[in-house]
């Protein structure tokens, strides 16, 4: 016993020593009421200095674990836990919630797929750290944490963070958005945005309109809540008019769920004409729209393109929900909300129930970098790394993958779909063998469909390993093409 000690170097030696003492006592190697060694004996023990024990055993009584006798030494305090009397196995198979269930069965991260070590991967949508802009992110914390950094370490407001939520609101003004009667909740990134908007709603049907294919987190929050999803199918534009109008006139539905700009697989960017047309159907049919907007920055080309809120006027049945987790840096989960004032105070309320509030530290440090004017600078940079990288990946597919059709106006991913009845799992299965991986597109279809589709994420994708991997996709693809 403690000679087995070794210290680490990236942490206080008299707390790696406390720690040690501390987990011997927990197991019972040592006893309530047994005498320690001294502070001289245990340095000799642990090859540490003696004011390391000192300094140790002084932590460890403050925590409760040891007591001193004056003029006799340290001492293991007596447990107020001890062994458990009875120890209870559960099986929780039995004791889980079908809610549980649901969410384990959709959970694409254990069931997913998964890479081995140097694998070429096309999965990820999420942005390059590379292009990270470190020094200004630390320079907005800086200048934060002087301001009211006591302020920012306490609670926070469920609503948000004041500055944040000013700044986002103009943002949204200058998207065009009509504010009049409208008000911002701060959430954990997009998806706990979905979450609380789908919890708020009232069930009067029990479904849900998008486009098929979407994105698959909504999906599977959909699922979750328990909606029943009527998929419209895209075409290059956007969003079937035609099938739309058709599936709003035979059903009755709770909201509509859309994706108009650098659509979640696709790619597409709904067309100006469009956006006016659902908008007009939306609100002939009374129907509420949750909003995605998703990758809006990253435009590489053509005319700024508005989001449906702003086509929806002074409207208010468009609940958007913003992120700037594409863009700028995931690592800061901080989301938006923005939608009916009177909408966004029964959302404040279940914010405040389920997570009390979001990160005010990451609240506020994105304020400061935004508020610093570093979004512009950051974005211009992007855009053209993105952009080098899109082209490249829309050049090396229609050079080599035996497609019927890609699509992806901008944004981090590209959407291919091959010719009917074509397996994208199998093709999935043997470019995995060959070290290269990417997600198969059925996974965001509503109905079982896009069993011939894939998405090829490029953000974080080497150039060389661009051009490499889909040429190996191609190669394989023709091969089971015969």
């Amino acid at each position: 016993m403690f000679n087995d000690f070794k210290p680490v170097d990236d942490r206080p030696v008299y707390i790696q020593v406390k720690d040690y003492v501390k987990r011997l006592i927990i197991k019972g190697a040592l006893q309530p009421h047994q005498k320690l060694p001294s502070t001289r004996e245990l340095s000799a023990l642990m090859k540490v200095s003696r004011n390391t024990v000192i300094s140790a055993y002084a932590e460890l009584e403050d925590d409760g674990f040891t007591y001193v006798v004056q003029g006799k030494g340290s001492y293991v305090a007596a447990s107020t836990g001890g062994t458990a009397a009875q120890s209870l196995r559960i099986d929780w198979q039995d004791r889980i919630s079908d809610h549980a269930r649901m969410a384990e069965k959709l959970d694409l991260m254990k069931h997913g797929i998964s890479a081995h070590r140097g694998a070429i991967s096309f999965t990820s949508i999420a942005p390059d750290e590379k292009l990270f802009d470190l020094s200004n992110v630390k320079r907005a914390f800086m200048d934060r944490m002087n301001v009211e950094g006591d302020v920012l370490l306490n609670y926070g407001y469920a609503k948000g963070y004041k500055p944040l939520i000013d700044y986002l609101l103009s943002y949204m003004e200058h998207k065009g958005v009509d504010l009049k009667g409208k008000d911002i909740l701060i959430t954990n990134g997009f998806t706990e945005g979905i979450d609380i908007v789908l919890s708020a709603l009232g069930r009067r049907s029990g479904r849900v309109l998008c486009e098929n294919p979407t994105h698959n987190t909504a999906i599977k929050n959909l699922k979750l809540h328990g909606f029943a999803i009527t998929g419209v199918p895209m075409e290059h534009d956007g969003i079937h008019i035609e099938e739309l109008e058709r599936a709003l006139s035979t059903k009755a539905y709770d909201c509509a769920y859309l994706v108009p700009s650098y659509h979640n697989p696709t790619g597409i960017v709904m067309s100006p004409e469009k956006r006016q047309e659902v908008m007009r159907l939306m609100s002939e049919y009374r129907i509420p729209v949750i909003e995605d907007g998703f990758n809006e920055e990253l435009r590489y080309s053509g005319a700024h393109v508005a989001p449906l809120m702003a086509a929806a006027g002074s409207g208010n049945n468009v609940i958007y929900l913003g992120s700037f987790s594409k863009v700028l840096f995931p690592g800061l989960r901080v989301g938006w909300v923005i939608g009916d004032a009177q909408l966004i105070g029964y959302l404040e309320s279940i914010k405040r129930a389920r997570t009390i509030h979001t990160s005010t530290l990451d609240q506020s440090i994105l304020f400061q970098y935004l508020h610093n004017g570093n979004l512009e600078k950051y974005l211009k940079r992007a855009r053209a790394e993105y952009k080098r990288k899109y082209e490249l990946t829309m050049q090396c597919s229609k050079k080599y993958i035996p497609y019927a059709e890609v699509s992806g106006h901008g944004g981090l991913h590209l959407f291919v779909t091959f010719a009917e009845g074509f397996s994208t799992r199998k093709l999935l299965d043997l470019c995995s063998e060959q070290g290269v991986i990417f997600t198969p597109g059925d996974i965001f279809f509503t109905d079982g469909r896009g069993k011939n589709t894939m998405r090829l994420g490029f953000s974080r994708v080497a150039d060389e390993d661009i051009v490499k991997g889909i040429k190996l996709i191609g190669e394989i693809a023709k091969t089971l093409l015969g």
